[in-house]
């Protein structure tokens, strides 16, 4: 192992102490003490935040406030972050409170002038597909928190313009079509429940109900948005269709390939026959069948009302 490599995975090694010994460095990687120290001195030369205490049994210690260690990248992989990182300039929130543009500026201080000018380039030609969130979620950090902590809450919800309380536990946070969405158990309901983030306006962890495996809401949450009395249905594709179910679909529908034919197997709920009408719309005359006749007849319902309306305009 060269001295760059040996330096890079020590960094990481030591990341997770609070302290280490000499002893520690010299045995993992079978070099001499003095070898160590100059190690120890290359490390504190880039940053690392090492101090040492003296005594009988002396030892390293690494403060608390340090910064991530560097971590050595290939150009490759150094144009995947910043590409990944920019992508968060779509979203007027995010759970980390960052600055995009600050970000940026401090990533380009770690590169040459060469590779900032290569990245600017790529900037302008490749574009990204991200669907711009407009509605801010200042809680998003905390409801990020909570999930990881597996915390019970107690959370206001603005429903219909109307503040209402529920005690949760969040395990599921993701952005979809321009909005942040959190899934959460209900304990005054007993079931999972989704809350959109922007509406939640207080959020307090609680001790009221005691807090459940993530595992256990994730095994709860596989089969919580199918109620009773809710409609199958099969509906044919076209293969042209394909691409619009993968740029929308939701949980409640998968795509099953059988030979040459392309089926969207699903259900809906009782009340949600507007979204289900509104949502195979979307195909046009990529829909070649239609399970059940209810289903059809939903369709045909919807396009008569929207020829009614496009008449009187």
């Amino acid at each position: 192992m060269g001295k760059s490599e040996r330096i890079n995975d020590m960094m990481i090694y030591l990341n997770s102490k609070n302290y280490f010994n000499l002893k520690d460095i010299m045995e993992r990687y079978d070099i001499s003490k003095s070898t160590a120290l100059r190690d120890i001195k290359s490390l504190e030369e880039i940053g690392m935040p090492i101090f040492s205490e003296a005594g009988r049994n002396g030892r390293y210690g690494i403060l608390r406030n340090r910064l991530l260690s560097p971590i050595v990248f290939t150009i490759d992989e150094m144009y995947a972050l910043y590409f990944a990182m920019i992508t968060l300039k779509g979203y007027e929130s995010t759970p980390f409170h960052l600055s995009v543009s600050t970000l940026k500026n401090k990533f380009e201080t770690c590169i040459s002038n060469e590779h900032i000018s290569t990245i600017r380039k790529m900037e302008q030609i490749l574009s990204f597909e991200v669907l711009k969130h407009h509605n801010s979620s200042p809680l998003l950090r905390d409801i990020l928190k909570m999930a990881v902590e597996q915390a019970v809450c107690k959370i206001t919800y603005n429903k219909k313009g109307t503040a209402t309380q529920f005690f949760v536990q969040f395990f599921n946070v993701s952005a979809s079509y321009g909005q942040w969405y959190v899934t959460a158990f209900n304990f005054d309901t007993n079931k999972v429940q989704v809350f959109r983030c922007d509406k939640i306006i207080t959020l307090d962890e609680s001790t009221v109900y005691s807090s459940k495996p993530i595992k256990e809401l994730t095994n709860l949450s596989a089969n919580a948005f199918r109620h009773k009395g809710a409609t199958d249905f099969e509906v044919g594709i076209l293969s042209k269709g394909v691409d619009l179910f993968y740029k929308e679909h939701y949980p409640s529908m998968q795509l099953h390939i059988e030979g040459q034919q392309y089926i969207i197997r699903g259900f809906y709920n009782k009340g949600e026959e507007n979204f289900i009408a509104n949502y195979f719309l979307n195909y046009t005359d990529n829909i070649i069948s239609i399970k059940p006749q209810k289903l059809k007849k939903l369709l045909q319902d919807k396009i008569c009302i929207l020829e009614s309306h496009y008449k009187n305009l």
